[in-house]
């Protein structure tokens, strides 16, 4: 039996990536001031939630933030910085 793929956050997939969402990080010391509650919440409320599938579809050019993904059947534009807290495994 193959073990599961590590979580990497959000934060890291470039475009075209899929994977689903596996854990809201709300570690301030790791995501910085950004991981503030309310940005927490603010993606648990939009969709960000174990389970869901997400994908990256556009990055900004240059630097590639914003950036969007989608999530269920909606799409969002993150900061990276916002996106550090979402945990995700990678599709295979």
């Amino acid at each position: 039996m193959a073990e599961p793929t590590p979580a990497v956050s959000l934060s890291a997939l470039k475009k075209g990536m899929r994977g689903v969402v596996c854990a809201i990080a709300d570690d301030a010391a790791a995501l910085g001031e950004e991981a503030e509650t309310t940005v927490v919440m603010r993606l648990i409320e939009i969709g960000f939630v174990p389970g869901e599938a997400v994908e990256v579809i556009a990055e900004a050019r240059p630097g590639g933030d914003p950036f969007a993904v989608r999530i269920g059947g909606s799409c969002f534009a993150l900061r990276r910085s916002e996106a550090a807290a979402v945990m995700v495994r990678l599709d295979p």
